[in-house]
Order: C-alpha cells, then sequence, then structure tokens
C-alpha cells in the first residue's frame, strides 16, 4: 500500500483530495494535516507518507521551509497544489526539489497524472505554471493571458525545469545553453514546446 498524506488547511481542498486518493486501489490515507507546519513535520515522521499532497502556503510554510522538509523528508515525493502565484514564485518553488506542481484549479484526471508521475520519480507541472514561467514578463502580469491559459498538465525532466528556470530569470537562450551545457539549439527547442 502507497501511504498518501494529504496537508492543507482549506477543508475542500483537503476534504476533495481525500476522496480522491480514497477512491484509488492500492493507496492508503495517513490522517490528514490541516495545522501548522509542525504538525506536517510530526505526520511525516510517524506515518513516512510516499506522497504528501500539500498546499505550504495554507500552513504558513515558507517556500525555503518547504526546501528543507523535501531534503529532510527525501525519501518522500512531494506534490505542491497551489492558488495562482507570481512567476518569481513558481520559479523559486521548482527549485527547492519538489516532485511536481498543480493548481488548485487542476481537474482530477491531471492530478491523477502528478500523483503517478510523482510516485514514478518523475516531475510533473501544469501547463498553466510552465507557460507563466516562460511567458515575457509584460504577458505574463497579463490576467487574462493567465486565465485563457490551459491547464492541462506535462510531464518534465529534470533539464527541462533548468531551462524553464533559466527562462523565467530572464536569460536568453544562448545563455541558458552556456549554463546548463547544452546547445542554444536544444534550448530553443525545448523552450518551444515547454
Amino acid at each position: 500500500m502507497v501511504k498518501v498524506l494529504v496537508a492543507d488547511k482549506n477543508f475542500l481542498s483537503r476534504v476533495g483530495l481525500e476522496l480522491l486518493v480514497g477512491e484509488l486501489k492500492g493507496f492508503e490515507l495517513v490522517p490528514s494535516v490541516c495545522g501548522e507546519k509542525e504538525d506536517l513535520i510530526n505526520q511525516l515522521q510517524l506515518s513516512k507518507p510516499k506522497l504528501v499532497i500539500l498546499d505550504f502556503i495554507s500552513l504558513g510554510i515558507s517556500i525555503k521551509e518547504l526546501e528543507q522538509l523535501s531534503k529532510k523528508f527525501s525519501k518522500t515525493r512531494f506534490l505542491v497544489i497551489t492558488e495562482i502565484l507570481s512567476k518569481s514564485e513558481f520559479s523559486a518553488i521548482l527549485a527547492t526539489g519538489i516532485s511536481s506542481y498543480l493548481l488548485k484549479e487542476c481537474d482530477r484526471l491531471e492530478i491523477l497524472e502528478a500523483i503517478n508521475a510523482s510516485l514514478n520519480g518523475d516531475k510533473f507541472v501544469c501547463s498553466k505554471i510552465a507557460a507563466i514561467l516562460t511567458a515575457s514578463s509584460e504577458i505574463a502580469v497579463n490576467n487574462s493571458f493567465i486565465k485563457s491559459l490551459a491547464c492541462d498538465g506535462i510531464p518534465v525532466t529534470d533539464r527541462e525545469i533548468d531551462i524553464i528556470r533559466g527562462i523565467a530569470e530572464g536569460l536568453s537562450n544562448k545563455l541558458i545553453a552556456d549554463k546548463l551545457n547544452l546547445s542554444t539549439h536544444t534550448v530553443t527547442k525545448t523552450s518551444c514546446t515547454s
């Protein structure tokens, strides 16, 4: 049985995720967390889940603390689900080493895909997050652009995350290629498909 911990202060989100995971064969829900960071740490130590589905913001956890948690509990996969954030916050969260990242508006199928990808050791990012990270700064602040984006999930490799992070930092394709020891063509191709 795969142990799953849901950690979210929002009642509807937490219960909805618990119902979704509860329908899956081979999965066991451990007691959920709706308190603070200390409650999450205690439950992680006690139940040793394989996967944590987490809205870290609702629990008052900073991005730096999220990174520390993912390092401390390195055998646990973290699937983060939050409301929409800024481009810089998305970029910082992806740099923490979490397995997957979705928005709360993602649908059932996408959440299931992210759960499976996370458990398989793959990374999975909501395509809306990827689009925001790779969009130019002028477009990224345009609310109608953000609302028009689809929220389909896309599996991404660690290398693609590195390229997306470079784009989010405003680096040119050439600088990203130099930084990652890749050809400019590879970076351009990856940034066009993300």
